[in-house]
Protein backbone atom coordinates (compact mmCIF):
# COMPACT_ATOMS: atom_id res chain seq x y z
CA UNK A 1 0.00 0.00 0.00
CA UNK A 2 3.06 2.20 0.68
CA UNK A 3 3.50 2.91 -3.24
CA UNK A 4 0.49 4.14 -3.93
CA UNK A 5 -0.02 6.38 -1.67
CA UNK A 6 3.67 7.92 -1.90
CA UNK A 7 2.92 7.90 -5.72
CA UNK A 8 -0.44 10.22 -4.89
CA UNK A 9 1.47 13.01 -3.18
CA UNK A 10 4.26 13.06 -5.29
CA UNK A 11 1.83 12.89 -8.46
CA UNK A 12 0.03 16.05 -6.61
CA UNK A 13 2.88 17.61 -5.82
CA UNK A 14 4.48 17.27 -9.42
CA UNK A 15 1.25 18.94 -11.26
CA UNK A 16 -0.15 21.43 -8.97
CA UNK A 17 3.11 22.99 -7.23
CA UNK A 18 5.87 24.71 -8.62
CA UNK A 19 9.16 22.79 -8.01
CA UNK A 20 11.96 25.09 -6.90
CA UNK A 21 14.93 25.09 -9.26
CA UNK A 22 17.16 24.21 -6.26
CA UNK A 23 15.60 21.28 -4.59
CA UNK A 24 18.07 19.11 -5.27
CA UNK A 25 21.30 20.97 -4.66
CA UNK A 26 19.75 21.29 -1.50
CA UNK A 27 18.41 17.56 -0.60
CA UNK A 28 22.26 16.78 -1.13
CA UNK A 29 23.42 19.73 1.38
CA UNK A 30 20.79 18.37 3.39
CA UNK A 31 22.15 14.82 3.40
CA UNK A 32 25.30 15.56 3.63
CA UNK A 33 24.86 17.69 7.11
CA UNK A 34 22.53 14.95 8.37
CA UNK A 35 25.43 12.07 7.41
CA UNK A 36 28.30 14.00 8.70
CA UNK A 37 26.16 14.37 12.15
CA UNK A 38 25.23 11.16 12.00
CA UNK A 39 27.98 9.42 11.93
CA UNK A 40 29.46 11.27 14.55
CA UNK A 41 26.80 9.47 16.72
CA UNK A 42 24.60 13.33 17.01
CA UNK A 43 21.33 13.29 16.47
CA UNK A 44 19.78 16.25 13.76
CA UNK A 45 16.67 17.47 14.00
CA UNK A 46 14.59 19.57 11.09
CA UNK A 47 12.66 22.41 12.59
CA UNK A 48 10.19 24.16 9.84
CA UNK A 49 9.21 27.28 11.25
CA UNK A 50 7.41 30.15 10.50
CA UNK A 51 3.86 30.89 7.96
CA UNK A 52 3.43 29.71 4.03
CA UNK A 53 2.54 32.44 1.74
CA UNK A 54 -0.58 30.89 -0.95
CA UNK A 55 0.20 32.96 -4.32
CA UNK A 56 -3.51 33.74 -5.86
CA UNK A 57 -1.60 34.64 -9.01
CA UNK A 58 0.93 33.25 -10.92
CA UNK A 59 2.93 36.64 -11.53
CA UNK A 60 2.00 37.16 -7.59
CA UNK A 61 0.72 40.43 -6.55
CA UNK A 62 -1.93 39.12 -3.82
CA UNK A 63 -1.64 36.00 -1.81
CA UNK A 64 -2.70 34.68 1.45
CA UNK A 65 -0.52 34.52 4.79
CA UNK A 66 -0.89 33.95 8.34
CA UNK A 67 0.41 35.61 11.58
CA UNK A 68 3.71 33.52 11.83
CA UNK A 69 6.31 34.61 12.67
CA UNK A 70 8.62 31.84 13.51
CA UNK A 71 9.38 32.60 17.15
CA UNK A 72 8.74 29.30 18.42
CA UNK A 73 11.19 27.59 15.65
CA UNK A 74 13.81 30.10 15.90
CA UNK A 75 13.58 29.73 19.47
CA UNK A 76 13.42 26.09 19.69
CA UNK A 77 16.32 25.75 17.57
CA UNK A 78 18.42 27.29 20.00
CA UNK A 79 17.72 25.09 22.76
CA UNK A 80 18.07 21.81 20.26
CA UNK A 81 21.40 23.20 19.67
CA UNK A 82 22.19 23.69 23.51
CA UNK A 83 20.94 19.68 23.85
CA UNK A 84 23.50 18.39 21.41
CA UNK A 85 21.23 18.08 18.33
CA UNK A 86 22.40 19.24 15.00
CA UNK A 87 19.68 21.64 13.51
CA UNK A 88 18.30 22.29 9.51
CA UNK A 89 16.12 25.39 9.94
CA UNK A 90 13.83 25.32 7.31
CA UNK A 91 12.20 28.78 7.45
CA UNK A 92 10.52 31.25 5.88
CA UNK A 93 12.08 33.76 4.28
CA UNK A 94 12.28 37.00 6.79
CA UNK A 95 10.83 35.24 9.47
CA UNK A 96 12.80 35.22 13.18
CA UNK A 97 16.26 33.52 12.80
CA UNK A 98 17.79 31.70 16.11
CA UNK A 99 20.12 34.36 18.15
CA UNK A 100 18.91 36.83 16.14
CA UNK A 101 15.20 36.82 16.84
CA UNK A 102 16.52 38.06 20.38
CA UNK A 103 17.06 41.79 18.99
CA UNK A 104 14.07 41.82 16.18
CA UNK A 105 12.28 44.61 17.60
CA UNK A 106 15.49 46.82 17.45
CA UNK A 107 17.11 49.16 14.79
CA UNK A 108 20.42 48.14 14.17
CA UNK A 109 21.66 51.19 13.02
CA UNK A 110 20.26 52.47 16.64
CA UNK A 111 23.27 50.21 18.14
CA UNK A 112 26.29 51.56 16.26
CA UNK A 113 28.35 54.67 16.53
CA UNK A 114 30.41 55.85 14.03
CA UNK A 115 33.90 57.38 15.62
CA UNK A 116 35.86 59.24 13.47
CA UNK A 117 39.54 59.12 13.53
CA UNK A 118 42.00 62.68 13.42
CA UNK A 119 41.89 63.80 9.54
CA UNK A 120 39.31 60.73 8.92
CA UNK A 121 36.53 61.74 6.50
CA UNK A 122 32.68 61.78 7.37
CA UNK A 123 32.78 58.36 5.66
CA UNK A 124 35.17 56.54 7.72
CA UNK A 125 36.20 55.25 10.41
CA UNK A 126 35.42 52.87 13.56
CA UNK A 127 31.75 51.69 13.55
CA UNK A 128 31.43 51.06 17.58
CA UNK A 129 28.44 48.78 18.96
CA UNK A 130 26.55 50.01 21.81
CA UNK A 131 26.16 47.11 23.92
CA UNK A 132 23.39 48.68 26.22
CA UNK A 133 20.99 48.52 23.32
CA UNK A 134 21.96 45.03 22.02
CA UNK A 135 21.28 43.08 26.06
CA UNK A 136 23.56 40.11 26.11
CA UNK A 137 24.87 40.69 22.79
CA UNK A 138 28.58 39.35 23.53
CA UNK A 139 26.89 36.13 24.97
CA UNK A 140 24.66 35.58 22.44
CA UNK A 141 27.33 36.08 19.78
CA UNK A 142 29.90 33.76 21.11
CA UNK A 143 27.17 31.20 21.08
CA UNK A 144 26.23 31.63 17.56
CA UNK A 145 29.80 31.70 16.92
CA UNK A 146 30.48 28.54 18.22
CA UNK A 147 27.15 26.75 16.97
CA UNK A 148 28.57 28.62 13.02
CA UNK A 149 32.16 27.05 14.00
CA UNK A 150 31.04 23.60 14.60
CA UNK A 151 28.47 23.72 11.27
CA UNK A 152 25.64 22.46 13.84
CA UNK A 153 23.18 24.56 12.26
CA UNK A 154 21.95 24.48 8.31
CA UNK A 155 19.71 27.02 7.38
CA UNK A 156 17.34 27.06 4.31
CA UNK A 157 14.68 29.72 3.25
CA UNK A 158 11.23 28.94 1.84
CA UNK A 159 8.76 31.44 0.99
CA UNK A 160 5.74 29.87 -0.64
CA UNK A 161 3.64 27.09 0.32
CA UNK A 162 5.32 24.98 -2.87
CA UNK A 163 8.48 25.63 -1.78
CA UNK A 164 7.87 24.53 1.28
CA UNK A 165 6.21 21.06 0.57
CA UNK A 166 8.78 20.22 -1.75
CA UNK A 167 11.54 21.07 0.76
CA UNK A 168 9.96 19.09 3.11
CA UNK A 169 9.68 16.26 1.14
CA UNK A 170 13.67 16.53 -0.16
CA UNK A 171 14.08 17.59 4.07
CA UNK A 172 12.24 13.97 4.88
CA UNK A 173 14.46 12.03 2.20
CA UNK A 174 17.68 13.67 3.17
CA UNK A 175 16.96 12.25 6.72
CA UNK A 176 15.60 9.06 6.69
CA UNK A 177 19.23 7.79 5.85
CA UNK A 178 20.20 8.44 9.63
CA UNK A 179 17.00 6.60 11.08
CA UNK A 180 16.06 7.05 14.37
CA UNK A 181 18.82 9.58 14.54
CA UNK A 182 16.36 12.45 13.00
CA UNK A 183 13.36 14.71 14.50
CA UNK A 184 10.80 16.31 12.98
CA UNK A 185 9.71 19.23 14.42
CA UNK A 186 7.00 20.78 12.52
CA UNK A 187 6.12 23.81 14.12
CA UNK A 188 5.49 25.55 10.72
CA UNK A 189 1.89 27.59 10.27
CA UNK A 190 1.28 25.68 7.07
CA UNK A 191 -2.05 26.81 5.37
CA UNK A 192 -4.24 24.23 4.36
CA UNK A 193 -5.80 25.71 1.66
CA UNK A 194 -4.15 26.59 -2.01
CA UNK A 195 -5.45 27.65 -5.46
CA UNK A 196 -3.69 25.00 -8.26
CA UNK A 197 -1.17 26.50 -10.61
CA UNK A 198 -2.98 25.34 -13.58
CA UNK A 199 -6.08 27.31 -12.01
CA UNK A 200 -4.11 30.46 -10.65
CA UNK A 201 -5.05 33.34 -13.08
CA UNK A 202 -1.52 34.84 -14.56
CA UNK A 203 -1.64 38.25 -13.67
CA UNK A 204 -2.97 40.70 -11.39
CA UNK A 205 -7.06 39.78 -10.24
CA UNK A 206 -8.78 43.31 -11.36
CA UNK A 207 -10.76 44.98 -8.81
CA UNK A 208 -12.99 46.30 -11.55
CA UNK A 209 -14.43 43.00 -12.22
CA UNK A 210 -15.97 43.32 -8.89
CA UNK A 211 -16.50 41.39 -5.69
CA UNK A 212 -13.82 38.52 -5.91
CA UNK A 213 -14.76 34.74 -5.31
CA UNK A 214 -12.12 32.09 -4.64
CA UNK A 215 -12.22 28.34 -4.44
CA UNK A 216 -9.62 26.75 -2.94
CA UNK A 217 -8.53 23.07 -2.65
CA UNK A 218 -7.19 21.27 0.19
CA UNK A 219 -3.46 21.11 1.08
CA UNK A 220 -1.94 17.37 0.71
CA UNK A 221 -1.52 16.16 4.32
CA UNK A 222 2.22 15.80 3.93
CA UNK A 223 2.47 14.19 7.33
CA UNK A 224 0.84 10.63 6.06
CA UNK A 225 4.29 9.69 4.00
CA UNK A 226 6.82 11.90 5.63
CA UNK A 227 6.19 8.90 8.49
CA UNK A 228 5.25 5.98 6.53
CA UNK A 229 7.75 6.46 3.59
CA UNK A 230 10.12 9.42 3.58
CA UNK A 231 11.13 8.87 6.92
CA UNK A 232 9.83 5.89 8.42
CA UNK A 233 12.45 4.87 11.62
CA UNK A 234 12.34 8.95 12.33
CA UNK A 235 10.76 10.56 15.30
CA UNK A 236 8.21 13.32 14.03
CA UNK A 237 6.76 16.11 16.55
CA UNK A 238 3.25 17.50 14.43
CA UNK A 239 2.02 20.93 16.17
CA UNK A 240 -1.74 21.82 16.99
CA UNK A 241 -2.83 25.59 17.84
CA UNK A 242 -6.80 25.93 18.49
CA UNK A 243 -8.35 28.50 19.86
CA UNK A 244 -11.13 26.75 21.62
CA UNK A 245 -9.42 24.63 24.71
CA UNK A 246 -12.72 21.77 24.29
CA UNK A 247 -11.61 20.09 21.36
CA UNK A 248 -7.60 20.73 21.66
CA UNK A 249 -6.98 17.31 23.17
CA UNK A 250 -9.03 15.32 21.65
CA UNK A 251 -8.06 17.11 18.01
CA UNK A 252 -4.41 16.62 18.70
CA UNK A 253 -5.27 12.77 19.72
CA UNK A 254 -6.98 12.13 16.69
CA UNK A 255 -4.12 13.48 15.11
CA UNK A 256 -1.87 10.70 16.24
CA UNK A 257 -4.09 7.85 15.55
CA UNK A 258 -4.98 9.26 11.97
CA UNK A 259 -0.47 9.83 11.35
CA UNK A 260 0.98 6.83 13.60
CA UNK A 261 4.10 10.02 14.52
CA UNK A 262 5.14 10.02 17.73
CA UNK A 263 3.79 13.13 19.54
CA UNK A 264 1.69 16.34 19.03
CA UNK A 265 2.65 19.62 20.54
CA UNK A 266 -0.79 20.80 21.49
CA UNK A 267 -1.60 24.71 22.62
CA UNK A 268 -4.00 27.41 22.22
CA UNK A 269 -3.71 30.68 20.37
CA UNK A 270 -4.14 32.70 23.77
CA UNK A 271 -1.95 31.09 25.75
CA UNK A 272 0.91 29.28 23.54
CA UNK A 273 3.83 30.99 25.34
CA UNK A 274 3.01 29.63 29.16
CA UNK A 275 1.04 26.87 28.15
CA UNK A 276 1.15 23.55 26.33
CA UNK A 277 0.89 20.00 26.74
CA UNK A 278 3.11 17.36 24.67
CA UNK A 279 0.70 14.40 23.66
CA UNK A 280 1.96 11.32 23.02
CA UNK A 281 -0.11 7.92 22.60
CA UNK A 282 0.76 6.68 25.92
CA UNK A 283 1.26 9.88 27.96
CA UNK A 284 -0.23 13.54 28.45
CA UNK A 285 2.80 16.03 29.62
CA UNK A 286 1.64 19.72 30.66
CA UNK A 287 4.18 21.91 30.41
CA UNK A 288 3.40 25.81 32.41
CA UNK A 289 5.51 29.02 32.84
CA UNK A 290 5.53 29.43 36.04
CA UNK A 291 6.14 32.94 38.26
CA UNK A 292 9.43 32.15 38.98
CA UNK A 293 10.12 31.00 35.64
CA UNK A 294 8.57 34.06 33.64
CA UNK A 295 11.09 36.25 36.44
CA UNK A 296 14.73 34.09 35.38
CA UNK A 297 13.14 34.83 31.74
CA UNK A 298 12.81 31.16 31.55
CA UNK A 299 10.74 30.37 27.72
CA UNK A 300 8.36 27.51 27.27
CA UNK A 301 10.57 26.29 24.31
CA UNK A 302 13.31 25.09 27.01
CA UNK A 303 10.87 22.90 28.26
CA UNK A 304 9.56 21.82 25.35
CA UNK A 305 13.08 20.50 23.70
CA UNK A 306 13.64 19.02 27.06
CA UNK A 307 10.60 16.66 27.20
CA UNK A 308 11.33 15.49 23.61
CA UNK A 309 14.63 15.16 23.85
CA UNK A 310 14.02 12.14 26.56
CA UNK A 311 11.26 11.10 24.64
CA UNK A 312 13.55 10.97 21.58
CA UNK A 313 15.92 9.08 23.55
CA UNK A 314 13.46 6.34 24.26
CA UNK A 315 12.36 6.19 21.45
CA UNK A 316 15.82 5.53 19.71
CA UNK A 317 16.20 3.23 22.64
CA UNK A 318 13.45 1.08 21.52
CA UNK A 319 14.09 1.14 18.05
CA UNK A 320 17.53 -1.10 18.78
CA UNK A 321 16.08 -3.25 21.24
Amino acid sequence: MAEPRAATIDGKLAEEFAVPSHVDEVKEQMAAFAGRHGAKGRRVVLITSGGTKVPLESRTVRFLDNFSSGRRGASSAEYFLDSGYAVIFLHRHRSLYPYTRLYSNINLLDTLQLKSGEGASSNSGQVVVNQQALPNIAKVLKRYQEVKDAGLLLPIEFNTLSEYLHLLKAAAQALSTIGSKAMFYLAAAVSDFYIPASEMPEHKIQSSNGPLQISMKMVPKMLSPLVKDWAPQAFVISFKLETDPSILLDKARRALDTYRHQAVVANILDTRRGYVVVVTPETQAELILTDEDVKNEVEIEEKIISNLKAAHGQFITQQLD
